[in-house]
């Protein structure tokens, strides 16, 4: 049968069972899930199910992320009630809003380890994979059945192997790759497979770079996306992990669906056109173009490097007077980082707006919408029509390196300019 791959590992430890097959339905007993806003409708699942004690509290956290502050009051009512059942049921872990986005948060303060299976009712909680774990998005159902019964089902995913090699040149990041493989694939060219990073290259990439790549795997169609756990990992998980695990990886001779190979050096500054996530091509044959406003942020590209990138281009500049520049943090350690540097100063000198750590400009829920004929670049995921509150917009994406330039030039403007400048 040839060897196992890491996903085949961990869904075999987490269902008893010594090996499991490629199409085999498991069930399995998660190592941690999580869930955010939303969480209330995990709440409304678990009540019709008729549960009334949730299932190893000690393995669930919750953090509000995607409607904060609230702007209603039937939303803060909501968040209220999401509150008091994380508080009388005794969760690991309750996160306030403004704590970040609830993938970075888990990754952050450990809960989600290498070699463990990680759930939450999110398309994006396949993040976690930038640590070695196989993280899995299911719907708020599967979540309040989880919290009911402490078991969930999944079909044993096939697994790609993304073979990575060179480094990045100047200007270009993780999410241009990220955007190229979006485009090679197809928004449904893995759909239900785990993305398995490998190659050369991985000693080069931080967990920062991994989470981007692990993230948009849901852009694929991918049902996770996952890196080794090697040196890189073990040097941020060590003092973050909150349980150990055994780390796991695939064996040598483990079978894979399909093989993708990348030469990072090779990659150029991307930006994916409005209304499909694979509609990636080269700044250069987009630049000029007109935009009015520019968001840095979302789970994708918001943690302090990705800051860090926007302030040196934006450093000693401004923000041109026709766009609209946002700034949302992943999370609040991640804004901490950045402003002890120094990078948060030099982004609002620039001319940036700060918002508070969190989801809702990008996923338009919170903030930050377009007026109608408007166009926003943006290093979010997903640029469907209609993703950042208004089916009248646009939206491009791109990385933060991207965003800052074309913030400065008031247009789509390749990013190596102005570091070269």
């Amino acid at each position: 049968m040839g060897g196992k791959t890491l996903a085949a590992k961990v869904l075999a430890r987490t269902s008893g069972k010594a090996e499991v097959a490629v199409g085999e339905i498991v069930e399995v007993t998660p190592d941690f899930s999580y869930s955010h806003d939303y969480a209330a409708w995990v709440i409304d699942a678990f009540g019709k199910m008729g549960a009334t004690r949730v299932h190893r509290p000690e393995r669930i956290a919750v953090c509000f992320d995607h409607g904060i502050p609230p702007n209603t009051a039937r939303d803060a009512n909501s968040l209220k009630r999401v509150r008091e059942f994380a508080l009388n049921h005794g969760f690991a872990a309750f996160y306030e809003a403004g704590t970040g986005v609830a993938h970075q948060v888990m990754v952050e303060h450990g809960w989600i380890v290498p070699g463990c299976l990680s759930v939450a009712n999110d398309s994006h909680a396949t993040s976690g994979g930038c640590v070695g774990a196989l993280a899995l998005a299911v719907g708020e159902t599967e979540i309040g059945f989880l919290w009911a019964t402490g078991k969930l089902w999944f079909r044993v995913p096939a697994t790609r192997k993304m073979m990575l090699a060179g480094r990045f040149r100047e200007g270009v990041y993780a999410k241009d790759l990220m955007l190229v493989i979006a485009r090679e694939l197809g928004v449904l060219g893995a759909l239900y497979e785990i993305l398995e990073y490998g190659g050369d290259a991985l000693a080069n990439l931080s967990v920062s770079e991994r989470f981007t790549l692990c993230n948009m795997a849901t852009e694929v169609g991918a049902k996770g996306g996952v890196f080794p756990c090697d040196a890189v990992t073990a040097e941020y998980t060590r003092e973050r992990a909150k349980y150990a695990l055994e780390p796991v990886g695939s064996d040598p001779d483990a079978v894979y669906c399909g093989e993708m190979r990348f030469d990072l050096g090779a990659i150029q500054p991307m930006v994916a056109l409005p209304g499909r996530e694979d509609s990636g091509v080269p700044v250069g044959e987009v630049e000029g173009e007109a935009i009015q406003q520019v968001f840095i942020g979302s789970c994708t590209n918001a943690r302090s490097d990705d800051l860090h990138v926007a302030a040196t281009i934006l450093k000693g500049r401004k923000v041109h007077p026709g766009i609209r520049l946002l700034v949302t943090p992943a999370s609040r350690l991640a804004e901490l980082e950045a402003l002890r540097s120094g990078d948060l100063e030099i982004l609002v000198e620039a001319g940036a707006t700060l918002m508070p750590a969190g989801c809702g400009v990008c996923a338009g829920t919170h903030q930050g919408v377009v007026a109608d004929g408007e166009r926003c670049l943006s290093t979010s995921n997903r640029n469907m029509p209609g993703r950042m509150g208004n089916r009248n917009s646009e939206i491009f994406l791109c990385s933060p390196a991207t965003a800052a330039a074309s913030a400065v030039a008031g247009r789509i403007a390749d990013p190596r300019k102005l570091i070269e400048a």
